[in-house]
């Protein structure tokens, strides 16, 4: 970082940084982009249909299938469902080779595209048809109330009302069960004389069981409940044991307390410090800063928010008045954190020039300024292949000691997002605000309590580590160990080179992770906005120093520093 009051110059890039970078990019290709290139050469295709598809395929279905055409007014709402209990247990026994070689992926798929139809008004959909995203083969239905249920999973509301409907009717024989669940099994291929039957007496319903069929400990069965005297859901495929569904319920209680207390806490701590010390140090820093970046983080964070929104599945009074509830709290919510944004910049500012005399984020009319974002946005792309690397080869080390695994997570895939190519979006909104409130106001505020700089860059890095632990990775321990080693190596670039080109090295670094995503899904528009969020941190830093070109420190104008 600059002194306060001295000509803006960046850290020069030395040529051992330089092959660092090279190196750490390698290694990021080699060992997470080559792996699932190959992994996508197999026979079967990997690139999913379109929403479009699925609500064709399944009206289609549901009209030659389940004797209900579609009727004017009826919606279709389509979204991404997955068993992540099973791919979870797979991903931790190293199953998922030995499934997708046996093809059984194909015929009972743990990621769907989950189809409801709902009329209009009405809460409770008709009915719903689970897809084979890749394929668009038809895996699964369920009518009225049991079309909540999906690839491994279960609606809290369904299952209640699901129960509820089972205490109301009258219950089916086995024979009558059996009766009706065997054209079903018969047009899948199965021969039912050849299955164990196990009645399900919570929801009254039928599970059959195929010994022959296994993965792992897991076994291959059709299920199937009853309403109205016909078949009103049909699944086929594996589920978790119970041990491992036992554990993910135990880590992730773990989880939510260690972000809570972890993270949560401290988060807000800092939060009102900030507050605090914009004002107490508002004689080296000024409001006017940070309005404008704090402006665009809460419009940013309102497009982001509204983009990970589910596709309203019904026009209901209940579903217009939850997703109301839902606007609302999401709008306070990125209005507090653009607000902690901001006087984290300014505090954060305010405290460095104060206690230390640095300038750990010039402002856009100190000479030099347009130089100094060019050349810390080449740090941050250096920066940011040294950070794959290395978290790359601590995937590896955690792999071998830890035996971490991961699974799926539908609330944060792409392809549940409204407009999956504004994903990497969310890139700028952690490179801007977790840079901003644990490093460049976190250090210093600490630092005044710890007195070192190293414990206190230490300490905020657990906090912001802490906040990753809800992430669909286990053991829970693993991520925040990977992440402290990368939040300590953001505390080191903050340190010696600047907010800026921290900010843009973390920018850079979740933009090729997620640009990479979007190019994995196949679809043009998707490669597209991949490699467009790959070099835009280029473009921008690129754009800002031709708004602001190099000029003669002679000739510049004197300004207020603290403008």
């Amino acid at each position: 970082m600059n002194s306060v009051g001295q000509p803006l110059q960046q850290r020069p890039l030395t040529t051992r940084l330089i092959l660092a970078g090279i190196i750490g990019l390698i290694v990021f290709i080699m060992f997470q982009i080559a792996p699932q290139l190959l992994g996508g050469t197999s026979e079967s295709d990997t690139t999913p249909i379109s929403k479009n598809e699925a609500r064709e395929q399944a009206a289609v279905f549901a009209a030659k299938q389940l004797g209900h055409p579609e009727s004017t007014g009826e919606k279709w709402a389509v979204s991404y469902r997955t068993d992540s209990s099973f791919y979870g247990y797979m991903s931790r026994e190293k199953l998922l080779d030995q499934y997708s070689k046996k093809k059984l992926d194909q015929r009972y798929p743990f990621d769907v595209f989950h189809a409801v139809l709902h009329a209009p008004g009405q809460a409770i959909p008709i009915l719903s048809v689970d897809l084979n995203m890749y394929t668009g083969k038809v895996v699964g239905f369920g009518r009225g109330e049991h079309s909540g249920f999906s690839t491994g999973t279960e609606t809290t509301s369904a299952t209640a009302l699901s129960s509820k409907s089972a205490a109301s009717e009258p219950e089916l024989s086995l024979e009558q069960k059996e009766n009706l669940a065997r054209p079903w099994l018969q047009s899948w291929g199965a021969n039912p004389s050849k299955l164990q039957i196990q009645a399900d007496s919570d929801n009254y319903g039928l599970v059959y069981t195929d010994s022959s069929v296994k993965v792992g400990e897991s076994q291959l069965q059709y299920r199937f409940k009853f309403q109205q005297e016909q078949v009103s859901y049909f699944r086929a495929g594996f589920s978790a044991p119970a041990w491992h569904i036992s554990y993910v319920k135990d880590q992730t209680s773990m989880a939510t307390w260690v972000t809570g207390l972890g993270y949560g806490i401290p988060t807000l701590a800092l939060g009102i410090l900030a507050l605090i010390y914009s004002i107490l140090r508002r004689g080296h820093t000024s409001f006017k800063r940070g309005i404008f970046l704090s402006a665009a983080h809460f419009v940013i964070m309102l497009v982001s928010t509204y983009n990970m929104l589910p596709e309203a599945s019904g026009d209901s009074l209940q579903s217009r008045l939850t997703g109301l509830i839902t606007l609302i709290f999401y709008i306070f919510y990125s209005l507090l954190m653009s607000l902690m944004l901001y006087f984290s910049l300014v505090g954060g500012n305010g405290l460095w020039r104060k206690e230390e005399g640095l300038n750990p984020w010039p402002r856009a009319k100190e000479p030099g300024y347009g130089r100094y974002v060019l050349d810390s946005m080449r740090a941050g792309y250096v920066w940011a292949f040294i950070l794959l690397g290395v978290q790359t080869i601590m995937f590896i080390i955690l792999s071998f000691t830890l035996h971490n695994w991961s699974t799926t997570d539908a609330s944060q895939s792409p392809y549940n997002m409204r407009y999956a190519w504004l994903l990497p979006i969310v890139a700028w909104l952690a490179g801007l605000s977790e840079e901003a409130i644990y490093r460049l106001f976190g250090i210093r505020m600490v630092k005044k309590i710890v007195r070192n700089t190293f414990l206190a860059s230490l300490i905020t890095t657990l906090v912001w580590a802490f906040g990753h632990t809800l992430y669909p990775i286990y053991p829970i321990s693993s991520r925040p160990i990977e992440l402290t080693v990368i939040g300590l190596l953001f505390s080191y670039i903050f340190l010696r080179y600047g907010f800026i080109a921290v900010m843009f090295s973390h920018v850079v670094f979740d933009s090729i992770l997620m640009g990479a995503t979007l190019i994995f899904m196949k679809e043009s528009v998707n490669i597209s906005a991949g490699i467009v969020t790959i070099v835009l941190p280029f473009i921008v830093g690129y754009i800002v120093y031709r708004f602001n070109p190099p000029r003669k420190v002679e000739q510049a104008e004197p300004v207020n520093p603290l403008v």
